[in-house]
């Protein structure tokens, strides 16, 4: 009995679990749950614990057969290789295009299906017009020996370039997308004022447009590494996979199906997967010194 006469009761269970969150929309969440834990968290642990099992060597002896052995801790090296300067390209290059293509004009939409029309191709059709188009036979070489302008082909594909133009191919419509969706996000009425203030279209650039596109830079950044970091069709198709193509995708492959090592393929892998997660800590650190305000817009 309170002061006023009234009886104050408790909460129902149902009441106090939905203060805290917990109410009939969260049962929406179990399947999507339970599709993570059987595609996603199962299969790591599983990998996880099948790395500590090795045939010989003790518990850490499929990690120590991976890092004594030169050839395969190179492919480390060579992976970053290609998927650092893949992702750098694709996002520098989306920035400029995504940027005039946030305006209205005639053409607009058949440019921007133009530019994610790759996306669609899929890497077996990518690395076979690579073939066909820079190949020693290609197109290319045959036009530049055409006009005298090289005295033999050029070696473009079965090497490390073939495998870096597929994955720019492949990886700039990705990156293309996520940059013009943030691009639209910042107001237009930003650089309007700036505009009026006596700003240049450079200095609007560089002081409005790229302090408030750089996080989401940054998550392009990311996303479009870990697309090119697990390169394995592009490195066999148009690369030299027993030489300068010789990613950690195919190390943790052949550990599986030639050796039939699984401990060895899923120790790569789990290392594989530390090295992304090293570069991706790398760049949320950098991205958590900038800009985390409002853009004005849907961003």
């Amino acid at each position: 009995m309170s002061g006023t006469g009234t009886i104050q009761s408790k909460p129902s269970l149902k009441h106090r679990l939905a203060e805290r969150g917990v109410d009939g929309f969260i049962l929406w969440m179990l399947p999507a749950a339970l599709f993570i834990i059987i595609l996603f968290i199962y299969p790591f642990l599983y990998g996880l614990l099948l790395s500590f099992q090795p045939k010989t060597g003790g518990v850490l002896g499929s990690y120590r057969a991976f890092f004594t052995n030169a050839y395969q801790v190179g492919t480390i090296w060579i992976t970053l290789r290609l998927a650092l300067p893949a992702a750098l390209f694709n996002v520098l290059a989306s920035i400029p295009i995504s940027y005039v293509l946030r305006g209205k004009f005639r053409g607009k939409r058949f440019m921007s299906i133009m530019l994610v029309i790759p996306i669609s191709l899929g890497t077996v059709l990518v690395a076979d017009g690579l073939l066909n188009f820079l190949g020693q036979a290609g197109w290319l070489n045959r036009f530049l020996m055409l006009i005298h302008l090289i005295n033999k082909p050029m070696l473009l594909v079965h090497n490390y370039w073939g495998v870096l133009f597929s994955l720019i191919i492949t990886g700039f419509p990705f990156a293309f997308l996520l940059l013009s969706s943030y691009m639209s996000g910042i107001d237009p009425s930003l650089e309007q004022a700036a505009a009026l203030m006596g700003a240049g279209s450079w200095k609007r650039f560089t002081r409005i447009i790229m302090p408030l596109l750089a996080p989401g830079l940054a998550t392009t950044f990311m996303l479009t590494f870990v697309l090119a970091f697990s390169v394995f069709p592009s490195a066999t198709l148009v690369g030299d996979p027993a030489g300068s193509t010789y990613v950690i995708a195919l190390a943790a492959y052949q550990a599986y199906s030639q050796q039939y090592d699984y401990s060895l393929a899923s120790a790569i892998a789990i290392v594989m997967g530390l090295i992304e997660l090293i570069v991706l800590g790398l760049v949320l650190a950098w991205r958590s010194t900038l800009y985390r305000g409002s853009t004005g817009g849907k961003g």
